[in-house]
């Protein structure tokens, strides 16, 4: 093999400059990568920002949120509080950036394109593809919009009804993510039809994504139906001039997504249908600075254009590795959260008081170890004075549907059983709502807490981690019975105070 043959296998191997920030993308998305040592979630404070692409929380790598998992959190708060930040966030996105999002910034569509590279035949775009395009937008209307909003107004809970329901990424990224680790064998009790609907969502997903360019883009991706609104204003993404541009159509014929013309509401700006243009009319811009041009050159070039491009591009991909590396030490080693985040729940605390030849720890059959922490109402629960008394301990959040949706259950055990048993429901460290305000009208007369996020009070204590609701049950002498995450029901919490009542 000749040199150039050698240099046409490498220029078909080597990755574009799309493929590296797509990869760039994703990697600084994903920053905690001890995240998939621990078997947990990051939790720290940078998790409230909302990364531009489509990457789901609950990946255990994820070092922001998502801004569609946060849309459909703040429409079901929008009766408490109203989420400036998320519809400002995805404000800025849209102007800014657009559906550029959608072609270089996104996880999920990095995916879908390996995914397409298997060797298979492939599904041309047509008719069909370009009206099924529109899906997307009642998807958005319906799962990501109306279905937490009713929840959130009708019931006071937080039900993301895309992510529940639907979201892909939120199944390979978030529930497989955690269950792949070892500590987290639990969970696999917690799964039931919901989750194997969405795996068989995900395998129908991916397996339509090889034979049919960017599916789940294409049809049914909310996030894209919401950067496909800034179209027309977006600040960047592949523009036209339009005093070369002939109207040959290359570009619309040679894209792989549904567009009627280069730059419209389906266009990712990837960029590719410079290639084709023969005019040398598109280049991908912001604003009136060139970023990228056509070989041909743009036709308000300077000079000197092209060198200048080539430096700027030189110190943005400088700063971007600076960023890129700062990011990985802080989510990996520096960020204060870490201590309390990453501790994996199969290891005990520290051993504590202890009652006959029963170990301190939170397993069933050890004795739980001490703590106090202060309930909402300004009381103070001691686990030390509860002694002779059946302790249940429930976990919960004000953005966990589950959670919300059993305090019930464990308020009318409190009502029937106060005078024998002590219940404690302990809201996460991690704290997006006003937890007094939310709890106000709800009437519930068991104490309430907050654990606190710097001293993590309650957490290491009983095993907790980021997946709720967890419920933990003592009995008389302070020894675990039963400490299992997941939803409970009235007829097992009578169960389980029956067994530790024995």
């Amino acid at each position: 093999m000749d040199n150039k043959e050698n240099q046409t296998a490498w220029q078909k191997l080597r990755p574009t400059k799309r493929r590296l920030v797509q990869l760039y993308a994703a990697l600084l998305y994903n920053a905690h990568l001890r995240g998939f040592l621990d078997g947990t979630i990051y939790t720290g404070h940078a998790k409230a920002a909302c990364v531009p692409g489509f990457n789901c929380y609950s990946c255990p790598a994820a070092a922001g949120a998502c801004p569609l998992g946060a849309l459909q959190n703040a429409l079901a708060a929008s009766g408490s509080r109203t989420g400036f930040y998320v519809f400002g966030i995805l404000m800025l996105y849209g102007l800014m950036l657009g559906r550029t999002i959608c072609g270089w910034l996104c996880p999920f569509g990095l995916i879908q394109e390996l995914l397409h590279r298997i060797p298979t035949p492939k599904i041309p775009k047509n008719r069909i593809t370009r009206v099924l395009s529109y899906l997307k937008y009642i998807i958005l209307a319906v799962f990501a919009g109306a279905v937490p909003l009713w929840y959130g107004l009708k019931y006071h809970m937080a039900v993301p009804g895309f992510c529940k329901y639907i979201c892909p990424a939120g199944t390979l990224e978030g529930a497989m993510g955690l269950l792949s680790h070892p500590h987290n064998a639990d969970y696999f009790r917690m799964l039931g039809i919901l989750f194997i609907r969405k795996f068989i969502i995900m395998l129908l997903i991916g397996l339509v994504c090889i034979f049919c360019y960017r599916s789940f883009c294409r049809f049914l991706c909310p996030l894209g139906a919401v950067y496909s609104l800034f179209s027309k204003i977006a600040l960047v993404g592949v523009k036209k001039d339009v005093s070369r541009c002939n109207e040959c159509g290359a570009c619309v014929r040679s894209c792989g997504m549904d567009v009627r013309r280069a730059g419209d509401h389906e266009c990712i700006h990837c960029g590719k249908c410079m290639d084709v243009c023969s005019q040398k009319a598109l280049s991908f811009r912001a604003g009136k600075v060139t970023l990228i041009s056509p070989d041909g050159g743009c036709a308000d070039n300077q000079p000197d254009a092209e060198t200048k491009r080539q430096k700027y591009k030189k110190t943005a991909w400088g700063i971007a590795l600076a960023v890129l590396a700062f990011a990985l030490v802080w989510f990996n080693f520096l960020d204060p959260s870490l201590k309390t985040t990453s501790t994996p729940a199969a290891d005990p605390p520290a051993q504590s008081e202890n009652t006959g030849e029963a170990a301190a720890g939170f397993e069933v059959g050890s004795v739980l170890p001490d703590f106090e922490i202060t309930c909402t109402d300004g009381s103070v629960f001691r686990l030390s004075e509860q002694r002779g008394r059946i302790v249940v301990i429930n976990l919960w959040a004000t953005w966990c549907g589950p959670c919300v949706q059993e305090l019930p259950h464990f308020d009318a055990f409190y009502a029937a059983h106060q005078e024998d048993a002590a219940v404690i429901a302990v809201h996460s460290p991690f704290v997006t709502d006003d937890v007094g305000a939310f709890l106000s009208d709800k009437g519930y007369t068991m104490p309430f807490a907050v654990d606190s996020e710097e001293q993590n009070i309650v957490w290491p204590v009983v095993g907790g981690n980021t997946t709720l609701p967890q419920t933990i049950i003592l009995d008389r002498n302070g020894i675990v019975v039963y400490n299992q995450r997941g939803s409970v029901t009235p007829e097992l919490l009578e169960s389980l105070y029956e067994q530790a009542a024995k």
